[in-house]
């Protein structure tokens, strides 16, 4: 997950960097590769059973995709070292700072690795509303019937930085809770909600535009400086972005919001040279699996902002990006700001949980969240939140 200051515009150059160079030959992965990503269907999982297809006919070696319905169910396999990596968004970074869900006893900060982002320049992460709901800017959706995923703080949070663009909260309107982000798409579908977060590509609005009730994006007009003050407030790694992707996208393209979505993830467990072999088959092989689904042209090296990102990369993400030459001293200095912060976040973890064995779980809950902001403030970082939200 990445912080732009200039959105596409600030995307590196590596136009001398050529994919489907002789090393290609050279990937080795091992016979199965396993990966998280959201429901069937959905965007990151259908550009990982693109990518899966190259890596069988190149490799020869097989990628299961696991859905999840939630943030949970993709972060929970990573954390258990059953899959090698996820196809997922800013889940990873909730999990990195131990926010949310991740916050709980049984959590904690997950040392989350990055491999390579997706920045497409077609789709944005989005507010998707029901036609029929008449939401028709983020001004209106007072009193409107809101999707939360539950175990989806990177949903949640998403959907609350639209209600702060239009100055709410979820207190203004009416929070309906869901099991999964295909069940939030069902439920709108059938009459139950009004308004869920997702990206305008993903297939499933595919089936809310020919339904009844229709299917609207509500535009993120990029003039309307104080919307996007309260936007960037709840998730500064939001950008300004013109879509042009998606059902009920107009050809013309339509101003949004966007993050890069999917970014492969790992954690530092996982051997070096798994994933300098899945980087390298990640970029080399992206001629031949960037058309296999809506927006997986965004995994292109060359749209890469290594400088700009909220996570530290693996070792063997590093080896290669070295190796082919694209990587900056300036990389490397946002790369240990991120090593520092895990490191901070380990410690504090590690000593508050020994000195908090008899707290309940609300006041260790509100207790980690306190100790967490000084920590992070305390060594020179952005603490992002300093109380406890579920």
């Amino acid at each position: 997950m990445y912080m732009p200051r200039g959105g596409l515009a600030a995307l590196v150059s590596l136009a001398a960097f050529t994919a489907g160079s002789a090393h290609a030959a050279e990937v080795k992965l091992p016979p199965t590769i396993a990966w998280t990503a959201y429901d069937v269907g959905t965007t990151g999982y259908n550009q990982a059973v693109g990518v899966g297809s190259i890596i069988k006919n190149k490799v020869g070696s097989n990628l299961r995709v696991l859905p999840g319905k939630n943030d949970v169910s993709r972060m929970a396999p990573l954390r258990e070292g059953k899959v090698q990596f996820s196809a997922t968004g800013s889940d990873s970074v909730y999990a990195q700072e131990a926010m949310y869900t991740f916050g709980y006893r049984d959590w904690g900060p997950m040392n989350v690795r990055l491999v390579i982002l997706n920045v497409s320049d077609a789709a944005s992460t989005s507010l998707a509303t029901a036609k029929d709901a008449n939401i028709k800017t983020l001004y209106d959706l007072k009193g409107k019937r809101v999707a939360w995923v539950k175990g989806a703080p990177a949903l949640n949070k998403a959907v609350e930085s639209y209600l702060a663009f239009g100055g709410y909260t979820w207190d203004d309107v009416i929070k309906v809770e869901v099991g999964g982000y295909g069940a939030s798409v069902n439920a709108m579908i059938e009459g139950q909600l009004d308004a869920l977060n997702g990206a305008t590509n993903s297939p499933p609005f595919l089936k809310v535009e020919a339904s009844p009730r229709g299917l609207y994006f509500p535009p993120v007009p990029h003039d309307d400086v104080e919307g996007w003050k309260r936007l960037n407030k709840v998730v500064p790694w939001f950008f300004k972005h013109k879509a042009t992707l998606g059902a009920a996208i107009p050809k013309e393209g339509q101003e949004m919001a966007n993050t890069a979505y999917p970014i492969l993830v790992t954690t530092s467990d996982q051997p070096e040279d798994l994933a300098y072999n899945m980087t390298k088959a990640m970029i080399e092989y992206f001629d031949e699996y960037k058309d296999a689904s809506p927006g997986a042209n965004g995994w292109d090296v060359k749209r890469q902002v290594f400088g700009e990102v909220f996570l530290p990369y693996h070792e063997g993400a590093l080896r290669y990006y070295k190796e082919a030459g694209i990587w900056k001293p300036e990389y490397q200095e946002v790369h240990d700001r991120n090593m520092k912060r895990q490191s901070v976040l380990a410690k504090a973890w590690e000593s508050y949980v020994a000195a908090s064995k008899d707290k309940d779980d609300a006041a260790f809950n509100e207790g980690w969240m306190a100790v967490r902001a000084a920590s992070l403030t305390e060594a020179g970082l952005i603490p992002i939140m300093d109380k406890w939200e579920y």
